[in-house]
């Protein structure tokens, strides 16, 4: 039974960093494309980040170019998104993704976590 739960979320004033981890079990970690996505009340769930199994590639949100880092960690199953210089328009539900395809599109994902919560206060 595949397993991604996501931790790290919280409140932070804007202008402020949070680290997101995302711990994966029951698949081949390196054998999926990982990503994470946020879903804002009333807003659809969009894309912010995705990286290849072997870190060799990764797409970012235009949103968040520049202030989140996604990165993996193979050995430890691991998948972390640094954000930094946080907005209140940040602020939404985080889910960490697995899938085959390298995409911001939430279609494109198979497997799910529950989501952790990212409140940035202005």
């Amino acid at each position: 039974q595949v397993q991604l739960v996501e931790s790290g979320g919280g409140l932070v004033q804007a202008g402020g960093s949070l680290r997101l981890s995302c711990t994966a079990s029951g698949l081949t970690f390196d054998d999926y494309a990982m990503g994470w996505f946020r879903q804002a009340p009333g807003k659809e769930r969009e894309g912010v980040s995705c990286i290849t199994w072997s870190s060799s590639e990764a797409y970012y949100a235009d949103s968040v170019k520049g202030r989140f880092t996604i990165s993996r960690d193979n050995a430890q199953n691991m998948l972390y998104l640094q954000m930094n210089s946080l907005k209140p328009e940040d602020t939404a539900m985080y889910y960490c993704a697995a899938g085959k395809t390298l995409s911001l599109s939430a279609s494109e994902w198979r497997y799910w976590g529950q989501g952790t919560q990212v409140t940035v206060s202005s």
